[in-house]
């Protein structure tokens, strides 16, 4: 099989040569420029040959051009800390405009997505990472300030979800004319430590869905719940092929999430164990969950990013046990 082949057997439960594999992490620094981040996706897909490319810049890259900083501090998982917020009274909500997505830093990253599909064109498939509009809303303000105005000036807040919403559609039907198999959709606020599902239900889920409407003719959307204690359920029935979340650290794991998904899963293994001195441990939960799948509507992977300082030979004996994995026909 070809990987999108094998991407799509495994989304709709179909045999597979073997369990189809995707790690992917941040790239400080390299993430500032598109050709050194397209280099870096190119350089790690050369050395592992993943089943297809997550396509990670920094979370700043859709909100420098409404005026957030950022920095790299040295966060093993590679995030940058945000140096400038936008967003300190309500009213500033209301002086977000419509982006350009063809400009400034917008831009700067069609051009990354230029370079990927001058190197992989058809044979390898990569998704751009985008994130919800509640999760640019809190890198813009802060999350302690976007939870008192989501429950007091929820007028403003809408007026902002929307604008954020259609300059990630305008975005995402760029990227679309450089290849993309799809998104990464990464979801940070649905979880109950910050919300209730009813607050996620007016501020999170309708604009979700607007921005997944926009990729429904792309074949590989990636749904990523962000964090521990996440509202599964709430997100379980978005239209996507893949769902992603943190399963060996918050519920429900593996098998039962499959029960809930229309797609595949893809997860089984802990980044921090990834990230430990011993392959054993990480090796066997992957054979375990390659056991409670069956092989089957599973894309092997972590839960999150892979840290940074994940040592190489624990990534190349992760890749070097996909090609073991082979569900019975």
């Amino acid at each position: 099989m070809n990987k999108r082949e094998r991407l799509e057997a495994a989304v709709h439960g179909l045999p597979v040569d073997r369990v189809p594999v995707a790690l992917w992490r941040h790239w400080p620094g390299d993430d500032q420029r598109p050709d050194d981040q397209a280099a870096a996706h190119i350089t790690f897909q050369k050395e592992y040959d993943w089943d297809f490319v997550k396509v990670t810049p920094a979370s700043s890259f859709c909100l420098r051009d409404w005026g957030a900083e950022d920095q790299w501090v040295g966060n093993i998982e590679g995030t940058r800390e945000y140096s400038k917020r936008v967003v300190r009274g309500p009213e500033d909500w209301l002086t977000l405009k419509v982006l350009d997505p063809t400009a400034g830093h917008l831009g700067k990253q069609l051009q990354c997505l230029a370079l990927l599909q001058a190197e992989f064109g058809s044979k390898t498939p990569y998704i751009q990472t985008i994130f919800s509009p509640l999760a640019q809303m809190k890198n813009l303000s802060g999350r302690e300030t976007l939870l008192l105005h989501m429950r007091q000036n929820a007028g403003q807040i809408h007026h902002a979800l929307q604008t954020i919403a259609d300059t990630t559609v305008r975005f995402i039907q760029e990227a679309s004319e450089y290849g993309i198999a799809g998104i990464f959709y990464a979801v940070q606020y649905a979880n109950y430590l910050d919300l209730s599902e009813a607050e996620y239900q007016v501020f999170g889920r309708p604009y979700d869905l607007q921005i997944l409407e926009s990729v429904k003719d792309l074949w590989l959307n990636v749904l990523h719940l962000h964090g521990g204690h996440g509202m599964f359920n709430l997100v379980a029935d978005y239209p996507v092929q893949v769902v992603n979340w943190h399963d060996r650290e918050s519920p429900p794991p593996l098998e039962a999430g499959l029960k809930r998904i229309k797609g595949a899963a893809s997860g089984g293994i802990d980044r921090n164990v990834l990230h430990a001195d011993d392959p054993e441990v990480f090796l066997d939960q992957a054979r375990d969950a390659f056991a409670r799948t069956h092989g089957r509507r599973w894309i092997m992977g972590t839960g999150c990013v892979a840290l940074i300082t994940t040592p190489r030979g624990n990534l190349g004996k992760l890749r070097a046990l996909a090609d073991d994995l082979v569900a019975a026909q």
